[in-house]
C-alpha cells in the first residue's frame, strides 16, 4: 500500500475551505484503488491538508494525472505549490 499526505495553503475562511471539500467529497468515493482519505488541518495558520492511502502506485499515478487531482489548486485556492510526500507502507498494525 502506499501513503500520500499532502499539505496545501489556502486563501480561503476555513468555513469555505470545508464546504467545498464537503461538496467535492462525493468525487472521490469511487476513485479506483482509493481505500481512504483523511482531510486534515495542520497546526500552521491557514494550511491543510489530505492523507491518501492507496492500493498500489499505480492507482495513485491515475488519479494524479486526472481532472480532478488537478483541480485542486483552483477548488481551494491554494496560493503556494503543495508539500507532497509519498510513502510504500511496509507493515500495518492492524488489518484492515
Amino acid at each position: 500500500m502506499i501513503l500520500q499526505i499532502i499539505k496545501l495553503k489556502s486563501s480561503l475562511p476555513e468555513d469555505e475551505l470545508l464546504k467545498r471539500a464537503k461538496e467535492r467529497e462525493p468525487n472521490f468515493v469511487n476513485i479506483p484503488g482509493l481505500v481512504q482519505k483523511f482531510y486534515v488541518k495542520t497546526s500552521k495558520a491557514g494550511e491543510y491538508g489530505g492523507v491518501y492511502l492507496w492500493d498500489t502506485l499505480k492507482s495513485l499515478n491515475s488519479y494524479r494525472e486526472s481532472d480532478l487531482a488537478k483541480s485542486i489548486p483552483s477548488a481551494y485556492a491554494i496560493s503556494e505549490t503543495p508539500d507532497v510526500e509519498i510513502m510504500d507502507i511496509i507493515f500495518q498494525l492492524r488489518e484492515l
